[in-house]
């Protein structure tokens, strides 16, 4: 009987040292529209974040994708290869991509 008292007392003092370090541990943060009324919703609302990313994350990539073309379209006018209206139309199109490309994902996540 002491042996198990002894293991029971060992096995719980293993639980109360872990919920000491973990008291010190910053609180995870609720989902941008809320926690929902149970876990589902929960999860469903971090996966509406994580997506949410995923868009911010295209949407810069596709403007770093603009900015590289428009500069290597700005350096083949510096050395004479193509001319400024072809500078303007990559820049307008470019524009034209990034706020279309932007109101897309805007729709696909409300969509969410």
């Amino acid at each position: 009987m002491k042996k198990l008292i002894a293991s029971i007392t060992a096995f719980t003092s293993v639980f109360t040292a872990n919920t000491a370090f973990a008291a010190s541990l910053p609180t995870l943060e609720d989902p941008s529209r809320g926690t929902g009324g149970g876990i589902l919703t929960t999860l469903q609302n971090y996966g509406y974040d994580i997506i949410m990313l995923i868009a911010l994350i295209v949407i810069a990539s596709m403007f770093v994708g603009v900015c590289y073309h428009a500069y290597i379209t700005y350096s083949e006018v510096q050395t004479g290869k193509k001319s400024w209206g072809q500078f303007g139309l990559v820049v307008a199109v470019g524009a034209m991509l990034l706020v279309v490309g932007i109101w897309l994902l805007t729709q696909a996540t409300e969509i969410l």
